[in-house]
């Protein structure tokens, strides 16, 4: 990788890792003291999460577009300021209705500035060679939790959340503004400021549009993915403990997860990027139910093994979402056609915790089949897409044109 594009991959990778650590990975340590300060619950609290991820959804489309027509620049340092505002706004809110207009203006800032906006950015610059890079923000960022829950303890247990929400706040105007400030100005009418996608363009304006079936296929991948991603996420430690383990164990499942997604990107950015990346996604979609199968049979000794399979799989998948758009459909228009695939990703995400919850009340041990037969319908529907002609496969997309 060029040292210009190391230093892009590097600043846009740290300002996610902030954008997420502050956000996404806010509620599970912030979401007790804020309920019991607002004199509201958990769960409402959650619930303006949720909204919020709704609200990301709708934004998503056109902040992709954005992106498309302004370069990734503009964008993501206006989500600077918006993170920053909601921020302050919810050190600011005294009650549920601000608690909800903060987590609305944060659910902006998040359809605008999370990692799809980020890839938009990095395709826009440039073109089809934008995989490596796309990798390497991942592997960066794949350390938001791992940053964000300890700070975020830190500033609670000392000066409370309302400060925690500052100081994120802070952070974002005085680190994340400047660094998306000092990324590359993205040249009018084409992607491909870089020389190595000079070419882009003029080969792919003669693509085919893109197929729908083959969108709505993918579509579904991605929002039954990142269901079972969240669902983990939220659940995880009483689901291993429904499977007969110890706390120990559900302990040390969850401190496994984030260094397997972190493994499976560095897969991915070794091994696996000199083969297509629709390979290298059913391989890591088939990782969680294969992970399911071992621990239903095996039971609580191979918890740990589920946790590494699951995580290495979701790690690779996170990298899905930016590349397979972008070598099965092409680069032109790539921000809003991800931010259309990804519609129905957000809302699974923010259903994820509710549904499964009430599956592992009623389910117990149970519910992993269900997170396994969701996987397994990602991976055929994985296996009926095929890369298009000279791209690495011999056949065209066969979802249809």
């Amino acid at each position: 990788m060029p040292s210009r594009r190391a230093g892009t991959v590097a600043r846009l990778g740290t300002a996610q890792t902030l954008a997420w650590a502050s956000t996404y990975y806010l509620p599970a340590i912030l979401a007790a003291p804020m309920a019991r300060d607002l004199g509201t619950s958990e769960p409402t609290v959650f619930a303006a999460f949720s909204a919020a991820l709704i609200v990301s959804a709708l934004i998503g489309p056109r902040a992709g577009a954005a992106i498309d027509r302004l370069g990734g620049r503009p964008v993501l340092m206006a989500t600077s300021v918006l993170f920053a505002a909601g921020l302050c706004g919810l050190g600011l809110s005294q009650g549920p209705v601000g608690l909800f207009a903060a987590w609305l203006m944060l659910g902006i800032g998040m359809g605008s500035g999370l990692y799809e906006a980020a890839f938009a950015s990095l395709v826009r610059l440039y073109g089809k060679d934008a995989r490596t890079s796309i990798t390497g923000i991942t592997l960066i960022a794949g350390f938001a939790s791992t940053v964000g829950w300890p700070l975020s303890t830190y500033l609670e247990s000392r000066h409370g959340w309302r400060i925690a929400c500052f100081s994120w706040a802070a952070l974002h105007l005085v680190l994340g503004l400047p660094l998306n400030a000092l990324l590359p100005k993205a040249e009018h009418g084409h992607p491909g400021a870089d020389p190595a996608a000079a070419a882009a363009p003029e080969s792919e304006a003669r693509q085919e549009p893109p197929s729908w079936r083959a969108m709505a296929i993918l579509s579904f991948v991605f929002a039954t993915t990142w269901f079972i991603s969240t669902a983990m996420a939220a659940h995880l430690p009483r689901l291993i403990l429904a499977t007969g383990a110890t706390a120990a164990t559900a302990l040390l499942v969850g401190s496994l997860i984030g260094p397997a997604q972190v493994a499976g990107r560095v897969l991915e950015f070794g091994w696996l990027r000199r083969v297509h990346p629709l390979l290298s996604a059913r391989l890591a979609a088939a990782l969680h139910p294969i992970g399911v199968g071992l621990l239903l049979v095996g039971g609580p000794t191979l918890a740990p093994l589920f946790g590494v399979l699951h995580g290495a799989g979701n790690g690779i998948l996170t990298i899905a979402k930016g590349t397979l758009p972008l070598v099965l459909f092409g680069s032109s228009g790539y921000g809003a056609r991800q931010g259309w695939l990804m519609v129905p990703a957000r809302v699974a995400q923010a259903l994820a915790p509710f549904v499964f919850g009430i599956a592992l009340d009623r389910l117990q041990s149970g519910a992993l089949w269900v997170t396994a037969a969701i996987g397994s319908a990602a991976l055929l529907a994985l296996l009926a897409l095929r890369a298009p002609a000279g791209d690495g496969a011999a056949a065209p997309v066969t979802a249809g044109r």
